[in-house]
């Protein structure tokens, strides 16, 4: 029986005069691998808001012990109903949704989901729950919950603090901190665009992360026992902050002194915390294919690498931030031990760049000498015409995950890219196919030569089979950029022999029936309940 058999269809246009649009910003937040950083004093610590003229305000919390995320949604000026919604990349199509709306007499409140055209259809399983409905002063306080594990094949599955400027909380996308090289005794100050040609060249050395924040993070704290080493003779004086602003109404007038407050304590403590960089290497090296749905990219921290750098005790990773660009949709770190893989450190399976705030991990990860730790970023390219290559770009593409650990070593950078020689090779065989078998190859950029390529699914599978199996050149760097001592090139990519299980699908398949019932919303005055 087809879906439009089974599921009575609800079109965008039949949802009396619906004042807001799907809210599609949240994606990434229901990732049960991670816990809450310290007791919280306020039932929904996580805030965000959803559109810069401050419409709409959702706040949530995670109960571990429910596996249940609970939602308060704030709606300032709510007219006829209202959508809010999860999806993969921030799409209408195929997103997971709760909805309010009224018939005229009655409001009701119930799950639903919308389909590859985007037509809305109300849920067999109901499963946002509706708690309460406050109508206040300041506007409508709807809260409900939801399962991370719902069993239903329609649905999606999801110290320092931040010091933002009041009524630029939608602008600001994230902020970083980065210590300088102690290497220089002055770095220029510098007040502008990342990519601006006026900006000192020195700020290129001021690249070691202190903290990071993102839309809808909280204050870190660090655990009791660690803390991040900062000041003293071997440190610099001199710190980088980046402040990254999404502004796609093109809001004007807007000042901002937002940045990131940082708490330190004379108290040293247990151990010393340490930051290293896991992924590829930021070179045009590894690039993705136009039109692609599904391409997959892996950098690698070898055995040799942490055979030579790590204590023998090894090192104990309890946070880490992920990160890519703009056409990211997945990345996963795990650890290898002998070619077995034995844990995942960190995997965000519907990743937003929107939400990549630094995370504790659930448990600590402990990584031994002779470890291997594989990150695999998958990307979607299907709205892109051309190449995209790796790089510090917005349009171009990284692949990082940014761990904290204990104790601090001298690694900084672990990373991987594929050796150019035998890249050279591919733009060779490409451009025999091509042409009449004249390559300039050598005398142009990696970019260009990219950027030559006739691309199609033939064109396609041999770079993804040269990234497969190609050797690499290894980045294993301590935090002056400097590589440990070693022969880093060439090497051959870590053989895996045994990999995680899946993990068990506990959900039965239930026949098809129809919509489910909404709830009847039953509003009420005064402060909504905690």
């Amino acid at each position: 029986m087809s879906d439009s058999q089974c599921w009575q269809s609800l079109r965008l246009r039949e949802i009396i005069s619906i004042y807001l649009t799907t809210l599609l910003v949240i994606l990434g937040i229901l990732v049960i691998s991670f816990k809450p950083i310290t007791p919280r004093e306020t039932p929904f610590p996580y805030r965000v808001p959803l559109d810069p003229q401050g419409v709409a305000e959702l706040a949530w919390n995670v109960s571990y012990s429910q596996q249940a995320v609970y939602f308060r949604l704030l709606i300032r000026q709510l007219k006829f109903g209202m959508l809010f919604g999860m999806s993969d990349r921030g799409d209408i199509r195929n997103a997971d949704l709760a909805i309010l709306w009224s018939d005229g007499r009655n409001s009701y409140f119930g799950d639903a989901w919308t389909d590859q055209q985007a037509h809305v259809h109300l849920d067999t399983q109901q499963d946002y729950q509706l708690i309460e409905a406050h109508q206040v002063q300041q506007g409508l306080y709807l809260t409900f919950k939801r399962h991370f594990d719902t069993c239903d094949k329609s649905d999606y599955v999801i110290e320092y603090e931040p010091v933002i400027v009041t009524g630029n909380e939608a602008l600001i996308h994230h902020m970083e901190v980065f210590q300088c090289s102690p290497q220089f005794d002055r770095i220029p100050p510098y007040n502008g665009p990342c990519d601006s040609k006026m900006k000192p060249e020195r700020l290129n050395y001021c690249r070691h992360v202190l903290a990071a924040w993102a839309m809808g993070a909280q204050a870190f704290y660090y655990p009791e026992d660690v803390g991040l080493v900062i000041g003293g003779a071997n440190s610099s004086k001199y710190l980088r902050l980046e402040v990254h602003y999404h502004n796609p109404l093109r809001v004007e007038g807007r000042l901002d002194q937002s940045g990131i407050r940082l708490f330190h304590t004379p108290t040293l403590r247990k151990f010393n915390a340490g930051i290293m960089e896991l992924g590829l290497v930021y070179t045009p090296v590894m690039a993705i294919p136009p039109r692609e749905a599904s391409f997959v990219l892996t950098g690698y921290c070898t055995s040799d690498c942490t055979e030579r750098t790590l204590p023998q005790s090894g090192i104990q990773i309890f946070a880490s931030q992920l990160h890519t660009h703009l056409v990211g949709t997945k990345v996963q770190t795990v650890l290898v031990r002998d070619g077995v893989e034995v844990d995942i450190v960190n995997a965000d399976r519907h990743y937003s760049t929107h939400f990549q705030e630094i995370r504790m991990l659930q448990k600590e990860i402990t990584v031994l000498p002779g470890d291997v730790l594989i990150t695999s970023c998958t990307y979607n390219t299907e709205e892109r015409s051309h190449v995209t290559v790796g790089g510090f770009g917005i349009n171009e593409e990284m692949c990082v995950n940014y761990v904290h650990y204990y104790p601090q070593t001298q690694l900084e950078l672990c990373k991987s890219a594929v050796d150019l020689s035998y890249l050279q090779k591919y733009f060779t065989f490409m451009n025999r196919i091509d042409n009449d078998g004249t390559c300039t190859c050598p005398q142009v950029s990696v970019t260009q030569q990219f950027n030559a390529v006739t691309w199609s699914p033939f064109s396609s599978q041999v770079l993804r089979a040269l990234y497969n199996s190609a050797p690499i050149s290894v980045h294993c760097n301590k935090s002056t950029a400097v590589r440990f001592p070693g022969n880093w090139d060439k090497q051959s990519l870590p053989q895996v022999t045994t990999v995680l299980p899946e993990s068990p699908d506990h959900c039965r398949q239930s026949s098809c029936s129809g919509p489910g019932e909404p709830t009847l919303v039953d509003f009420t005055t005064g402060e909504p309940g905690q």
